[in-house]
C-alpha cells in the first residue's frame, strides 16, 4: 500500500510594511473588529457596531508602528495578507508587542507563533530591544495561552490603560 504524500507546510512571508498601506489598513480593521466585538460581547452581551470599531481605531491610532521607533509586520501566504504584528520602542532596550492578529481562516496553523518570532527578531535587531512586553485582556484567552507557551511571563502593569487586564514580558536573546 502506497503511503500518502505529505503536504508541505504553508510558506509564510512575514515582512515590514507601512502601517498605512491597503493591506495593513485591512488587517488593522480586522484586528479592531475582532477585539472590539469580543469586548462588547463579553461586557455588554452584544456585538460591536461599526461606529464602535471606528471609535476604537481613532482612540488608539497605529501610526507609532512606523520607523524609526516602531515596525508593522504583515504575514502573507501566496501574496494574500492573513496576519500582522506591531512592535514599538517604549524606552531604550524595551519594546512593546501590539496589534497581533491572525485571520480566522488560518488560525490554529502556527501563524501566531511565526508572527511572534518575527516580532521578537524585529524588536531585538531593528529596535535594539532586550525586553519585549505586552498587554492583553482577560477575554482574549487564546492570546494569553500563546504568550505563555512562547515564554512570556506575567509582570506588573506598565501602564494604566482601560483595556489591559494582563501584562507579560520576555527577555530577548540574540
Amino acid at each position: 500500500m502506497a503511503s500518502k504524500p505529505q503536504q508541505a507546510a504553508p510558506v509564510w512571508e512575514i515582512a515590514p510594511e507601512p502601517v498605512g498601506s491597503a493591506d495593513s489598513g485591512a488587517l488593522l480593521r480586522a484586528y479592531y473588529s475582532d477585539i472590539v466585538d469580543r469586548y462588547h460581547r463579553h461586557h455588554h452581551g452584544r456585538a460591536a457596531t461599526a461606529a464602535e470599531v471606528d471609535a476604537a481605531m481613532t482612540a488608539e491610532p497605529s501610526g507609532h508602528l512606523a520607523p524609526p521607533g516602531g515596525l508593522f509586520l504583515v504575514a502573507r501566504r501566496d501574496g494574500i495578507a492573513h496576519g500582522c504584528a506591531g512592535v514599538r520602542l517604549l524606552a531604550p532596550g524595551k519594546a512593546e508587542l501590539t496589534r497581533v492578529y491572525v485571520a480566522p481562516s488560518v488560525r490554529r496553523g502556527g501563524l501566531g507563533s511565526r508572527l511572534l518570532t518575527a516580532a521578537e527578531r524585529a524588536a531585538r535587531e531593528r529596535l535594539g530591544a532586550a525586553l519585549l512586553c505586552l498587554d492583553t485582556r482577560s477575554d482574549l484567552v487564546e492570546a494569553r495561552a500563546l504568550y505563555a507557551a512562547r515564554g512570556y511571563a506575567q509582570v506588573p502593569a506598565y501602564h494604566d490603560g482601560p483595556y489591559a487586564d494582563h501584562f507579560f514580558a520576555k527577555r530577548l536573546t540574540p
